[in-house]
């Protein structure tokens, strides 16, 4: 069910249920936000809540409350939502804990989480475990403690499942104008998702910052990209979870190498989510996409009267995909006549001090450099505590500039504490973005260039859990082959004679192969390069149930490996990789969600560092991309026509030539029908 949040989000009215410094809080940071409703205390003893006489029970409110911030204990909240929702009201924050977090049952081992939302039924809820939202917007707020919020006519949205995280974003002094402060707590009933959707439709909110603990609803993500996109309103993530040790490889090299975190980056990347790795870089892209949006291209300018400053941010931006594209001839003369002949011309630019105090010729570099190829300029200047005004030069001639080129512009401090509030307020009313801290600032620029379309295409969910079996490679590669796969010419048998007179119909070099075993060439279980009159030897050597013989792929230039993961929070996760004994010794991969274009396919593969080997190495020949992207897309098929059964699979490695790209080996684990 979709709920809408209009009235809880912007109320009119708000009834606070409760009693104790949380619930006086609530109205006390109302009052302060300028809230023009009214605010209806409800307690069945108190005489005074904050200046106001509360009302005994819910029953006896003038009307439904749009909003109703619940700060009472668990059982008692679920009593006080069922009232809400049967009169009416437009939704509620429940602040109390000690529900799904702490596996709460009720005398009849019901959940209390799962009493809670029914007792919610339409009405939407927050929480519970929640600290509930400010709307800076509107001054109101259900929320029971300090904060750092102001008033604001238009801003950002941020929305964190951490009360604390929500209250220290709230201290920034950074500029950043935020219109809602959302934290989601349990997610009982609505989802981070939801709540964001819903704040798309007001249109004062400039770009909607998200900080995740995990995915539940994918659609539901699929829908807020896809309405995200059409309002054209940007989304940043601060995903947790890096740092989670990847699932233990059960059988396979895949598993590892697509661990939690590989999915949540595959999902984000095909909603078209930028994702940040820390808060500071979450507010400074948050403060980027409010004045600027989402940047053309991750191509940059710096503009610094220091040469320390243009080597510090040409190296910093080596940890991103943001670069500073070489001067073009236009700029190149723009720069001499504004700079004269003493200025050693590049980007990053170190234009000396000669200009300073000229805010003219100032205006006139910073002009120059401003260029269709470059997606955003920073102009590095940093403010001093003590006295400032000898900087007024550069704020000018920054604003003359934006004014002149219409050019995407930022002014960086290289330390955050050097760009005052005052005049970071000033660029932002000339549509310039005060940046601060360096790193923060070409972070923020890479995140603010990776914004993209969503794909439009639905996620093939992964439904639930499966108690799953291996196949052998044999029947893996023919079930792989029936949909495209590539394979190779071989013959099975029982015994070593057997299999010395079964193999003598294929053409050598051959491998031979011990049936029996996960891990065969761990176990001893592989030979290569073997005649036939070789094959029953070594098939007595290995200690398997049966033997599988194959003739080899000659002339191989590079090995792959292919894989399929069902994540159960994201997806089937697709990974390409080096493969063979590079697997591991490279780390060497990239991952996409299914189902995926032959395009899409092909772009991930020359993102691989084995691209260049698959393209021909130092004169060395090329391998046969086409043949490469026919074995992934017959991956994709049989994971298609499997989904409800499969678990995994593993082809490793997939052996491309000039002329081909043949699996050597594969591995397929799915559940029985």
């Amino acid at each position: 069910m979709t709920h809408t949040l209009t009235r809880l989000l912007r109320p009119r009215s708000i009834a606070v249920i409760g009693g104790g410094a949380w619930c006086n809080q609530v109205i006390e940071q109302s009052r302060k936000m300028g809230f023009t409703g009214a605010i209806w205390p409800v307690h069945p003893k108190a005489q005074d809540i904050a200046g106001l006489t509360p009302f005994p029970t819910l029953a006896e409110l003038p009307a439904a409350p749009d909003a109703a911030f619940i700060g009472i204990n668990r059982n008692a909240t679920i009593d006080a939502v069922a009232q809400l929702s049967a009169m009416g009201a437009g939704g509620a924050v429940c602040f109390a804990s000690g529900f799904s977090e702490a596996q709460a049952e009720d005398a009849s081992g019901t959940d209390l989480q799962t009493r809670l939302v029914r007792a919610a039924a339409d009405m939407p809820i927050l929480g519970p475990n929640c600290y509930g939202f400010i709307n800076a917007l509107d001054g109101a707020l259900l929320w029971p403690d300090q904060h750092g919020c102001r008033q604001v006519d238009r801003g950002v949205a941020i929305l964190t499942q951490s009360s604390n995280i929500a209250i220290n974003l709230t201290m920034q002094q950074r500029a950043l104008p935020i219109a809602y402060m959302v934290t989601c707590g349990n997610m009982a009933q609505t989802t981070q998702a939801e709540i964001a959707a819903n704040l798309l439709d007001d249109p004062r909110v400039t770009a909607i910052g998200l900080h995740i603990e995990g995915f539940s609803d994918l659609r539901a993500w699929e829908g807020l990209a896809a309405k995200a996109h059409a309002k054209a309103i940007p989304l940043i993530a601060l995903k947790v979870g890096r740092s989670r040790q990847a699932r233990a490889a059960t059988i396979s090299h895949t598993a590892s190498l697509a661990g939690d975190d590989v999915g949540a980056q595959a999902l984000l990347d095909r909603l078209g989510i930028a994702r940040v790795n820390d808060l500071p870089t979450f507010l400074e892209t948050l403060k980027l996409l409010h004045v600027t949006g989402p940047l053309e291209a991750p191509t940059l300018a710096s503009l610094s009267c220091s040469g320390g400053e243009a080597s510090l941010a040409a190296d910093t931006a080596l940890a991103t995909n943001a670069r500073f594209p070489p001067l073009n001839t236009r700029q190149e003369v723009d720069l001499r006549a504004a700079l004269g002949p003493h200025v050693a011309l590049a980007n990053p630019l170190d234009y000396h001090t000669y200009i300073w105090r000229d805010t003219a010729a100032m205006a006139d570099t910073f002009c120059a450099i401003a260029d269709p190829a470059i997606a955003l300029s920073l102009l590095v200047v940093d403010y001093p505590h003590t006295d400032a005004r000898d900087w007024a030069c550069a704020t000018q001639a920054a604003l003359i500039a934006r004014a002149r080129t219409g050019r995407p512009l930022a002014v960086v401090s290289t330390l955050p504490e050097l760009m005052p509030d005052d005049v970071a307020q000033r660029l932002i009313s000339g549509g310039i973005t005060p940046l601060q801290g360096l790193t923060e600032a070409i972070a923020a620029a890479a995140a603010a260039a990776s914004i993209r379309a969503p794909s439009q295409t639905p996620l093939l969910l992964p439904g639930p859990a499966r108690l799953a079996h291996t196949l052998s490679e044999v029947d893996a590669k023919q079930a792989l082959a029936a949909h495209g796969l590539a394979i190779p010419r071989h013959v099975t048998a029982p015994d070593p004679d057997a299999t010395a007179q079964a193999c003598l119909t294929l053409a050598p070099p051959l491998a031979l192969k011990g049936m029996g075993h996960a891990h065969k060439s761990e176990m001893g279980a592989v030979r290569l390069n073997l005649a036939p009159a070789e094959i029953a030897q070594a098939a007595r050597a290995m200690n398997a149930t049966g033997f599988l013989v194959e003739e080899m792929v000659r002339a191989p230039i590079a090995e792959l490996l292919i894989g399929i993961t069902r994540d159960p929070a994201h997806g089937f996760v697709l990974t390409l990789a080096a493969g063979g004994t590079l697997t591991e010794l490279m780390q060497d991969s990239i991952s996409l969600l299914l189902p995926v274009t032959r395009a899409e396919i092909e772009e991930a593969l020359t993102a691989l560092r084995i691209h260049r080997l698959l393209t021909g190495y130092r004169g060395a020949p090329a391998a046969h991309i086409p043949a490469i992207l026919d074995a992934a897309e017959a991956v994709q098929t049989y994971t298609l026509a499997n989904a409800a059964t499969l678990e995994e699979i593993e082809i490793n490695p997939l052996i491309c030539t000039s002329t081909g790209a043949t699996a050597a080996d594969a591995l397929i684990r799915k559940a029985r029908p």
